[in-house]
């Protein structure tokens, strides 16, 4: 490994050349079951056949033009963003913390527009994750991710988790919006009741303030539907994707209600890179193709099967795996021993796991991953719960 990249990454020594489906081969030919999807971005796997088509097509036509003039391919996927969700207004960027960055201006930007300049701040959780810029680790308020970058952004107010009580007593007549995850995933995996989500909504209505969500990671299908608030049949005014939006291709976007949007006019923000030709393109392909009849369905039979086997491993090897947590495709495994451990055993197996807060390790495979891939999975990880529990 070069000593010319920062070491701002704890690094497995892995190095992959080569990608098919749920799959990845590293450079000895060796074949890795993905279990981690890029931090739940390929949503289709490795080297799928029509995203491989539309970003090569593309290549050849337009990589970048700016946002100076308009992107057909940018419209395309706006439209269908649109008109599959409660967004009427679009605003691309290539990250999940650009996203959010992106929510947090539309908030305090409404609020100004409206003629309450005083609500700028925003109430978020503890246990948080929304990016790595100063607003949204200032967000997170996590000592982990804040620790040698203060002075923190002002603006953010920490709720307790899972304490609506605690969350009404906090609204001031200075706070914009509610800023939530529908399941932490950073944080440990950790799913927000429905009936709470419905709670903030109620509450944010009744006080005249914003709900955001950060479905960075939770949207796009993860959970078995297009986005995860769709499960509990509420609406937030502003919503941050990324990450499976793009299948492995850096896009991210900020969705809003035109309502929420009100301050969003011309210069009121930008991004030169974000929602290019390219990027558009593979977006708008990877949309189309989860739009398909059944895939969701098909994606909620896939989390059903892994969830019941999981559930049958974690009673087997209740002293390694201690809960199995989360939603749809997106499953914590709440360790017994270090999830390090499990995580290293499991990649001994040739299977591929992401580690996460609160000492969980993340299942979160490729949308289209198959009943014999799950298998084999879980077989692969019960070799790895044997070796933890071995070597203590």
């Amino acid at each position: 490994m070069t000593d010319s990249i920062m070491p701002t990454y704890a690094r497995a020594p892995l190095r992959f050349q080569r990608g098919e489906g749920v799959w990845l081969i590293d450079e000895s030919g060796e074949r890795y079951l993905d279990f981690g999807a890029g931090v739940a971005v390929s949503a289709f796997g490795h080297a799928h056949p029509a995203l491989v088509d539309v970003l090569k097509r593309q290549a050849e036509k337009l990589w970048h033009v700016s946002n100076l003039y308009q992107i057909e391919n940018q419209e395309k996927l706006a439209d269908l963003l649109c008109a599959n969700s409660f967004a009427d207004r679009v605003f691309f960027t290539n990250s999940g913390a650009e996203a959010m960055e992106c929510a947090f201006k539309t908030a305090r930007k409404y609020m100004s527009a409206t003629g309450q300049p005083e609500r700028w701040r925003m109430l978020t959780f503890e246990g948080c994750f929304h990016g790595r810029t100063l607003a949204t680790i200032a967000a997170a308020g996590q000592e982990k991710l804040i620790d040698g970058f203060g002075p923190m952004p002002d603006g953010f107010d920490h709720a307790p988790f899972g304490d609506h009580e605690a969350l009404e007593r906090m609204v001031t007549p200075e706070t914009a919006a509610i800023v939530i995850e529908p399941i932490q995933g950073e944080g440990g995996i950790r799913p927000v009741p429905e009936q709470c989500l419905k709670g903030l909504r109620d509450l944010c209505d009744r006080e005249g303030i914003l709900l955001i969500l950060d479905e960075i990671q939770t949207g796009m299908g993860r959970t078995g539907k297009l986005f995860a608030h769709e499960w509990a049949g509420i609406e937030p005014d502003i919503m941050a994707v990324a990450k499976g939006i793009g299948g492995g291709f850096p896009l991210g976007a900020c969705l809003a209600t035109e309502k929420a949007a009100v301050g969003m006019t011309a210069g009121a923000h930008g991004s030169t890179y974000g929602g290019n030709p390219l990027a558009t393109s593979v977006g708008a392909k990877v949309l189309e193709l989860m739009l398909e009849p059944g895939f969701f369905a098909g994606v909620s039979r896939a989390a059903g099967a892994l969830r019941q086997r999981l559930e049958g491993l974690a009673a087997e090897y209740p002293d390694v795996i201690a809960e199995v947590r989360g939603g749809g495709l997106m499953i914590g495994l709440k360790c017994a021993a270090p999830c390090a451990e499990l995580i290293q055993a499991a990649r001994d197996a040739k299977l591929l796991l992401v580690p996460a807060g609160d000492n969980v390790a993340r299942a979160l495979p490729p949308l289209i991953v198959t009943e014999a891939e799950i298998e084999e999975g879980v077989r692969r990880l019960t070799a790895a719960c044997e070796q933890v529990r071995a070597a203590k």
